[in-house]
């Protein structure tokens, strides 16, 4: 019996003895975080899928696993087709999957700390139509069955300076009292980690690449807030920091917390807060008013300082990015390297800035055949050769104090195919229809997607992912409500001082994949004549793309002028950083293309 055939067994046993006929395990923690602990990761645990998304069912008879398109050939290479059927999210949801393949009369249990309060609607509402019901379970199942889980983290909670957030916590708690006050609310409940951390000016190191401290936060109407966070992580700067207007409580105590506020009118955000906060809620006797989390949007907004910061990490991180490009120009031909050794070296040129806090994810080095892998996460098991003519991709970032970064590179080893020449110049052409437009202020980021797709349209292809998200400042490298994307996200308005990735991709199943990322800043744009406000994007990252992927008699001459405008940008920012042959590459892969 393999091992994770084993722990689906000893789930369905615990299952039995507790009379339920399923149990569904969700990749999340009690924040609702993309990123989580490893304390929380039991859907891996369960079933060896490593991606940052997908829910998993256990019946007594059968398993699914569900994912989205940005996983579908991973879940396939990590989970056991013969214990979890594979669902793409796309053609079927977890509710209306439970509505069709659950036992009628069966009950089914799953853990209100792990999932929203409209998705256990929605698998309540699937379930009743078989005579079936959800059940919201006192402990965990997998945690009875997890004999190694890991602790909770136990970092310490530091501050945040002014010299890197720009704004006070006392500014930013007022502007929510405000909020509070126009909305006729007593308190704002701030359960997402990266919020939680904006609002007190607080950073941590409990989940790997973001830093946050697990922990919750209540505003109210008059500016004071309580903070819950375990009481090893709270040191005596840390209280000074805070003021006597914050109240530091225990981790543990929140859900007395919540309580407390009983016969006050609370808002709770439906997409960021679990299930069991609301029910808490509703059995105090408070109000809640379904409310976005209001420290969402000015987080997304960067202030002046955050702005500057960025530019400062960014021209830091293409300069490690660059110097990574010259020694793989050099000894990805020579041979003899890996997925690995290629991850290992970028991290040692960003290491050598002196200034990297952690990287901002799982690197992303993908050779080959594994470049068609999304969100591919290298491990010693799929750890492929760097080839000649074949390309790589490697899709990394850096948390620094003063931003946090995140860009793709695909890079031609030796003579790329005609294929995938064209490709990748699709992909480019994309990528600047996108980094060139002027919209109108209101425009969403759905509204744009297609700007990113339309060369690879009109081949008949896609890529089965977002154009761009939203890049957080020293926090989640992912961070909302902003997207380019035709799902999700896409009707939140694009606002000044956002920042998004700009990264469409092209991948070939079992043959490789392309990607060219870079974030862009929302910024004002002036236009003579204009009849209303308009809104562009601010190129942040510089690094050389490589023009050995290029078709050029497949760009037009403004793209190509725009090529030759960004490298020229690229050289004024890394040259002053480099020396030697590293310098001398530099200007070759920067030299004019036109």
């Amino acid at each position: 019996m393999s091992t994770h055939e084993a722990r689906l067994a000893a789930l369905r046993d615990v299952l039995k003895r507790q009379g339920l006929g399923g149990f569904v395990v969700p990749i999340c923690d009690e924040h609702m975080s993309e990123y989580i602990g490893s304390y929380a990761q039991r859907l891996e645990w369960l079933t060896g899928f490593g991606g940052s998304a997908g829910t998993a069912v256990v019946l007594a008879d059968k398993a699914a696993i569900f994912v989205d398109g940005r996983y579908t050939i991973q879940v396939r290479d990590q989970v056991d087709g013969r214990l979890f059927e594979y669902v793409g999210t796309a053609q079927q949801s977890v509710a209306d999957w439970l509505g069709e393949n659950a036992p009628e009369g069966t009950t089914i249990g799953y853990d209100a700390w792990l999932h929203t309060r409209d998705w256990v609607k929605q698998a309540s509402a699937s379930l009743a139509r078989r005579g079936a019901a959800l059940k919201a379970l006192d402990s965990n199942p997998i945690d009875a069955v997890w004999h190694d889980q890991p602790a909770r983290p136990d970092a310490v909670m530091k501050s945040h300076p002014i010299a890197y957030a720009g704004r006070e916590s006392a500014d930013k708690r007022a502007d929510i009292a405000r909020w509070l006050e126009d909305q006729q609310l007593d308190a704002a409940v701030i359960t997402a980690l990266d919020s939680v951390a904006w609002v007190f000016n607080v950073r941590g190191g409990d989940v790997t690449h973001t830093p946050v401290t697990l922990s919750y936060g209540v505003v109210h109407q008059d500016g004071s807030a309580d903070l819950y966070v375990a009481p090893e992580k709270v040191t005596d700067e840390l209280r000074s920091h805070l003021g006597n207007q914050v109240a530091l409580h225990g981790y543990d105590s929140f859900s007395e917390g919540l309580d407390a506020l009983a016969g006050k009118a609370v808002a709770v955000d439906p997409e960021r807060a679990v299930a069991a906060i609301f029910s808490r809620l509703e059995a105090a006797g408070a109000r809640i008013v379904a409310r976005r989390d209001p420290s969402v949007l000015p987080r997304a907004m960067k202030n002046a300082t955050e702005i500057a910061g960025h530019h400062a990490a960014q021209a830091r991180d293409v300069a490690a990015v660059s110097r990574f490009l010259h020694w793989l120009s050099i000894a990805g031909p020579a041979g003899g390297e890996t997925e690995l050794s290629a991850a290992a070296k970028l991290l040692e040129f960003r290491e050598a800035t002196g200034k990297l806090v952690d990287t901002s994810f799982d690197t992303i080095s993908g050779a080959s055949s594994n470049g068609a892998i999304c969100h591919y996460r290298v491990s010693e098991e799929t750890n492929l050769p760097i080839v000649m003519d074949s390309l790589y991709l490697v899709d990394s970032g850096g948390q620094y104090l003063d931003g946090t970064t995140d860009i793709t590179r695909t890079i031609a080893i030796g003579t790329p195919t005609a294929e995938m020449k064209r490709r990748f110049t699709q992909v480019l052409k994309g990528h600047i229809a996108l980094a060139t437009i002027r919209f109108p202020k209101g425009t969403t980021g759905g509204q744009l997607d297609v700007l990113a797709r339309q060369f690879l349209w009109a081949d008949g292809v896609d890529y089965a992912h977002g154009t761009g998200h939203g890049v957080g400042s020293f926090l989640a490298v992912h961070e909302g409500p902003q997207r380019i994307a035709a799902f999700g996200g896409q009707g939140e308005p694009l606002r000044p001082g956002m920042i998004c990735s700009n990264e469409p991709g092209y991948y070939k199943a079992g043959e490789f994949g392309i990607r060219i990322e870079n974030l862009v800043l929302v910024t004002p744009m002036e236009i003579a004549g204009a009849e209303h406000e308009v809104l562009g994007f601010e190129t942040l990252t510089f690094a050389p793309i490589d023009r050995n992927c290029i078709d050029t008699t497949l760009l037009s001459r403004a793209e190509t002028d725009w090529l030759d405008a960004y490298h020229a940008r690229v050289r004024e920012i890394v040259a002053p950083q480099l020396e030697g042959e590293a310098l001398a590459w530099l200007e070759a892969a920067c030299a004019p293309i036109g």
